[in-house]
């Protein structure tokens, strides 16, 4: 193997819930993301990012904590921030405030286990 090709880029992000099925649940209803594989022995969802990269979700019985200035997490991207943000908003999302820089536009937004997740417009 040619070791400047060990590895082929990020297959998914995984993120941690306390309730697979009210986490499926809000990921497909808040988000629009489709269930792609799913794996009820070990509580785990594959989801649809429209991306190369999928999001997985899965439960665990140890407390979750989750604070955007030390946990990892996935962003998005958007076309437009402030739509995306109004929608999600609109469809009950807790959502920050719109933060825009010179070179990106972002929010965050949080699960229903608090987890934090990112929506970015990159200006170009």
């Amino acid at each position: 193997m040619d070791n400047k090709k060990i590895l082929q880029g990020i297959d998914t992000v995984i993120v941690r819930v306390s309730d697979i099925n009210k986490s499926k649940q809000w990921y497909q209803d808040k988000l629009g993301l489709t269930a792609v594989w799913e794996d009820n022995n070990i509580n785990l969802v594959v989801l649809d990012t429209g991306s190369p990269t999928s999001l997985t979700i899965w439960q665990t019985d140890k407390k979750n904590s989750s604070d955007k200035e030390t946990a990892s997490y996935p962003i998005f991207r958007t076309v437009d921030a402030k739509t995306a943000r109004q929608e999600l908003q609109k469809r009950g999302v807790n959502v920050s405030e719109l933060i825009d820089d010179v070179a990106v536009t972002y929010f965050y937004f949080y699960d229903t286990d608090g987890n934090v997740l990112e929506a970015c417009q990159v200006h170009e």
